[in-house]
């Protein structure tokens, strides 16, 4: 064990130093630093950890022993113990049971007052008793005597036997003597020695006192042990309150039920006492429970002033969930309109299965917990219904979709400026789908939205999936259109924002639909307009609480949702999901342990969905018509000279882009100088177009747009 020391010669140099006024204080000051120091790092021995932990365990053992016993007694000689198991019943409403106990106590009652009225009869008794047995014994004795002596011929043996039997209370009373003090010195360290070893067999110790071999890893969940839990959270109202009842907090609970791979439990809190306090003590809980903070959860039930309490076996979350149902079959069946796909396995142990109609989805989490395999899950079930159309950008670019080349309509993959650009047409196109959609709507005189039958019958209006894998590169992305648009941020003039925004207030009615995955969720890479625009949320393990919030709402954050509380690596692939699943009546949110289709298998899913579809061509770089910037081509054209003459201008523009200038006039170049104070003007009798107002006209038009920016932004976000 390595202890800093100060050295007595700069312990002295530092009093020497020291103001004469504030020695008497520092010093003190200096000594209790010392000390702190020494005890600090005493503390980070594990020399000194496993001796404080044998100590506390051992002493521990002594005085649960104590009360074990103690209880053992008090519970043998009265009814105490009929009168809890009574409560037990009451609050647990089995009033068979109830009745039960009581016949019992009954007759136990009954029989303790027999047994007290033959102790107090056997004392009047007693002496007559004590004069009768001695007599006999006596007599007895003195008859052996003579029966001896007659034997023997000698008188003087009538009075053996007596003599022997005095020899031997002699005898008795001599050993005993010498035992006695021995004995009384030993009594007290023998009946030690029985608390100590009633404690150690009961476990009494704490639990991080306990050898590992010892420790509780988790037994079954009583009613007892739930109370007790609730008691112990260091609420003192909590703790008065339970205290305080008659059955000594049974009513606070419902009926435990077994829930799959675990219990559930409600708690009904008494006054004084809010759910957001048993929440905020989750970990103390568990470890009250002899739980691992990930094996308990607390959920808010419609009932007030309630906790429901999901209780998993010890090491049940850590076992394997099985593989997908996708994967156990060759013949998988989809519908968009009224299937669902199976995604996973809620904390019951029952199937969790998800439609996906009409429904924008955004998963979220941190890097490689399994993300992308929980959202490609879904499109690997969806893929079986050929009437569904993908268009995929994966951000990442590491394979993770290769398997739909070939199925899907396009797919992007790259995390390059040149590929976040890629997916922004995607999706804008995804735009102009959906408004040519609504205008085809809106002329056939349709209310009701997409039905089936009408995508059916029409592919015009065939279901369009747009999925963006790591869209958080999409949002970050710094890079600008040829327009001065950046294709990232959340401001807006952000081509990617306003393209998922739009689709999310309109598309789902004409099945244009987007899913996101992201990383990290931050108000930046994932603005609040556009997460809030989903009507499935998952994540999986995040950070900070205020992540979670950012990827759920605050509303099942508040209401016991907690990503941030699953652990990282270990919890890969379980998902918190609110909205779009099956969930209990008042339940916001619910934990998925879903499927996990390794990239090997999903390409072997994908093959057999590319047997069903025939013909599709997968378009991997979109070619999309860029706008054109006239000023900038102006600018361009102009090069270096001060002044051109308009007829010049307008055969080098022609010359750079004939596509686009070859019908272009006078007039057309005057239309779009114009509005910015760049106009041609007559420089020595002839029309010109100059050099710095073009570019004065290029900077005005940032500048406007960083105001637009600037100014509408603040409400995006």
């Amino acid at each position: 064990m390595t202890v800093d020391l100060i050295k007595p010669e700069q312990d002295a140099q530092d009093t020497q130093d020291a103001p004469a006024v504030g020695a008497s204080s520092t010093r003190p000051e200096r000594r209790r630093a010392r000390y702190l120091r020494i005890a600090r790092a005493a503390l980070a021995d594990d020399r000194v950890r496993a001796t404080g932990r044998l100590a506390v365990r051992h002493a521990s053992y002594i005085a649960g022993g104590a009360r074990v016993t103690g209880r053992r007694l008090w519970d043998g000689r009265t009814a105490s113990r009929y009168e809890r198991m009574i409560r037990a019943a009451e609050a647990a409403g089995l009033m068979d049971e109830v009745k039960e106990w009581e016949q019992r106590a009954q007759t136990y009652r009954a029989a303790r007052h027999r047994r007290r009225m033959d102790m107090i009869r056997t004392m009047i008794y007693a002496p007559k008793a004590i004069g009768y047995a001695t007599a006999t014994g006596a007599g007895v004795l003195l008859m052996l005597g003579i029966l001896l002596a007659w034997a023997n011929h000698d008188v003087h043996d009538v009075l053996t036997p007596i003599e022997t039997v005095i020899d031997l209370v002699r005898w008795c009373a001599f050993i005993g003597g010498i035992v006695w003090g021995p004995m009384l010195f030993a009594a007290p360290w023998i009946g030690l020695a029985a608390v100590w070893a009633v404690g150690r067999h009961q476990h009494t110790a704490p639990q991080w006192a306990l050898p590992v071999k010892d420790r509780d890893m988790g037994g079954p969940i009583t009613p007892s042990i739930v109370v007790t839990a609730f008691r112990d959270l260091g609420i003192a109202a909590l703790r008065k309150a339970i205290e305080g009842m008659g059955d000594v907090g049974a009513a606070m609970l419902s009926p435990i039920r077994i829930a799959g791979c675990g219990v559930e439990v409600d708690v009904h809190l008494p006054s004084g006492v809010s759910t957001e306090e048993i929440q905020n003590r989750r970990k103390k809980l568990a470890e009250n429970l002899n739980r691992h903070e990930h094996e308990v959860f607390i959920s808010i039930p419609p009932q007030p002033r309630t906790v429901r309490l999901w209780i998993a076996d010890s090491g049940a979350l850590d076992e394997p969930i099985g593989v997908s149902p996708l994967m156990l079959t060759d013949d998988v069946q989809a519908d968009y309109y009224t299937g669902s796909a199976p995604w996973g396995q809620n904390l019951r142990g029952d199937l969790v299965d998800v439609s996906v109609f009409q429904r924008h989805i955004l998963l979220t989490g941190l890097s490689n917990q399994g993300k992308t395999a929980s959202l490609r899950a879904l499109a690997l079930w969806l893929m079986f219904d050929e009437t569904v159309d993908f268009y995929i950008a994966d951000l990442k670019g590491v394979g993770d979709w290769r398997g739909f080349l070939g199925l899907a309509q396009v797919l992007i993959q790259g995390p390059t400026d040149e590929h976040v650009a890629q997916a922004t047409d995607m999706v804008e196109w995804g735009v102009k789908e959906m408004q040519d959609r609504i205008a085809l709507l809106e002329e056939s005189g349709a209310t009701d939205g997409v039905t089936r039958d009408m995508a059916r019958k029409d592919p015009r209006f065939r279901p369009i999936v747009l999925i963006v894998d790591e869209a958080q590169v999409a949002y970050g992305c710094g890079a600008k259109s040829p327009d001065g648009r950046p294709y990232g941020g959340s401001k807006a003039t952000s081509r990617y924002f306003q393209a998922v925004k739009k689709i999310h207030d309109q598309g789902r009615a004409v099945n244009v639909t987007i899913w996101e995955g992201t990383q990290d969720p931050t108000d930046e890479n994932l603005p609040k307009r556009s997460r809030e625009g989903n009507h499935i949320r998952g994540s999986l393990v995040l950070g900070t609480e205020s992540q979670a919030k950012m990827a759920l709402g605050e509303a099942p954050v508040e209401a016991g949702a907690a990503p941030h509380k699953l652990r990282r690596d270990i919890d890969r692939g379980t998902l918190v999901v609110a909205g779009g699943v099956k969930m209990e009546p008042g339940q916001v949110s619910v934990t998925v342990r879903t499927y996990f289709i390794s990239g090997t298998d999903a390409v072997t899913l994908t093959d057999r969905a590319k047997e069903r579809r025939h013909g599709v061509t997968t378009v991997q770089a979109l070619d999309v018509e860029r706008p054109v910037d006239y000023l900038t081509d102006i600018c361009a054209v102009l090069a270096q000279d001060a002044r051109v003459r308009t007829q010049e201008v307008l055969h080098r523009l022609r010359t750079r882009n004939d596509a686009v200038y070859a019908d272009w006039t006078f007039g057309d170049l005057k239309a779009e100088l114009e509005p910015w104070g760049a106009e041609p003007y007559k420089s020595d009798g002839v029309m010109v177009v100059a050099r710095d107002r073009v570019e004065d006209a290029i900077l005005q038009r940032l500048e406007a747009v960083n105001d637009d920016s600037d100014d509408q932004g603040g409400d995006e976000n």
